[in-house]
């Protein structure tokens, strides 16, 4: 697999992880993490996702690779979320 695809690939997952781990309703630690520096470092991962996979592909290419990478992370951070931290209690 091409450099700038693996790392469009692993740019745009922090970057949802980055974005997710700021919402207060996030299940992955006990605390959210600071909002303002999270999502500053997820948006600053999410172009710089884009422009990797922009790299490899036609742009059209890379925004429906990168678009469909954020829908798949986003649906499936909650449920990674519950299946390791369980129930919790407040």
């Amino acid at each position: 697999m091409p450099f700038f695809t693996v790392a469009g690939l692993l740019a745009t997952s922090l970057a949802c992880l980055c974005i997710y781990a700021a919402s207060p309703n996030q299940r992955l630690w006990a605390a959210a993490w600071p909002r303002r520096p999270a999502l500053l470092a997820g948006g600053g991962l999410l172009a710089a996702g884009w422009l990797a996979f922009a790299q490899d592909m036609r742009t059209l290419a890379a925004t429906f690779t990168w678009l469909t990478l954020l829908m798949l992370a986003f649906a499936l951070l909650p449920y990674i979320g519950a299946l390791f931290r369980g129930r919790r209690t407040p």
